[in-house]
């Protein structure tokens, strides 16, 4: 029997509208109920997000799956973001279940700037470095009793196996779209590489919504409901949906990252594009597009390093 773990069934989201928060708001935390409450624009997935006033947001978990992450959150970030050389988001309160919505949530300071995207960078290779400081001291920091990989961050820092029934679906479904060959050669590739077993805290998700920009230079990193202890490798997936080719070999040699580790990064990075590529076939939108850049750019970096690729 495999101990593999499986990701289980699709979260069943719930809607949440500001006259809603407001109740909450009111009901819990006085002190803040005459500022006004307006959804976020691109405020996410795994949790609806509301600015209330111009100096905090609201999030509420959008599934259950996802209202686990609320108390690592507030346990961890405030021991996290001391040691860290940007701005993580800084918990204020947390809410309980009311006015009809039925999980924990939080209330947050904003933190100023703008969403990343590569026309907004100014230096792509600085940029990259900035990046990789901020994940080596992420990585440095001692792990004793943080959350190991499970349900609460859809088992990232954990095998990539976990993840191996998505990508062979994906893989069926662009057959004949794209090559899939080298993309299963590459996937393969990357569930073989083997980990060390040694822990790291990774942040889980870092991709071009959770990392924020002050005049063209990374100024924050928001979003750690996915973070934890364990394989920071999935945090290297943005090698190759963001950086350049340069910034890549930058992003890669301030962080030491071996072979394997290399490797099993690339593969985060092909899951997620494959399943996008498959969601988004025949769209002629710019998802679509991105998605099909980004495999682009994947296989032509690892065929131009298969000579040091490892082996299975």
């Amino acid at each position: 029997m495999s101990n593999t773990p499986h990701l289980g069934p699709v979260p069943q989201r719930i809607a949440v509208d500001a006259e809603q928060v407001h109740r909450l708001i009111a009901d819990q935390f006085p002190q803040w109920a005459d500022l006004p409450v307006q959804p976020v624009a691109d405020g996410g997935w795994d949790n609806w997000t509301f600015h209330l006033g111009s100096r905090r947001l609201v999030r509420l978990p959008s599934a259950s799956e996802y209202a686990l992450a609320v108390d690592k959150e507030h346990r961890w970030l405030p021991a996290l973001a001391p040691r860290l050389p940007l701005p993580i988001p800084a918990p204020l309160a947390k809410g309980k279940p009311g006015a009809g919505y039925p999980y924990s949530w939080s209330i947050y300071q904003w933190l100023d700037g703008e969403p990343v995207s590569a026309d907004r960078i100014a230096d792509p290779v600085r940029f990259a470095v900035d990046l990789a400081e901020f994940l080596a001291v992420l990585q440095s920091i001692d792990t004793t009793g943080g959350p190991r990989p499970g349900q609460h961050n859809w088992f990232r820092g954990g095998t990539l196996r976990t993840y191996d029934g998505e990508a062979q679906r994906a893989l069926t479904a662009l057959d004949g779209h794209v090559d899939t060959d080298l993309a299963r050669e590459i996937w393969k590739s990357a569930l073989n590489a083997r980990w060390d077993g040694v822990d790291s805290w990774f942040h889980g998700d870092i991709a071009s919504g959770n990392l924020l920009l002050n005049d063209g230079r990374l100024a924050a990193v928001i979003d750690f409901g996915t973070c934890g202890v364990g394989d920071p490798a999935c945090d290297l997936a943005i090698a190759w949906t963001l950086l350049t080719a340069d910034g890549r070999q930058a992003f890669r040699e301030r962080l030491s990252v071996g072979e394997a580790t290399w490797a099993r990064g690339r593969g985060w990075a092909l899951w997620k594009t494959l399943v996008t590529c498959a969601n988004t076939l025949g769209d002629a939108d710019e998802s679509a597009a991105s998605a099909l850049r980004v495999l682009a750019e994947i296989f032509s970096e690892y065929t131009a390093g298969a000579v040091t690729k490892p082996k299975p």
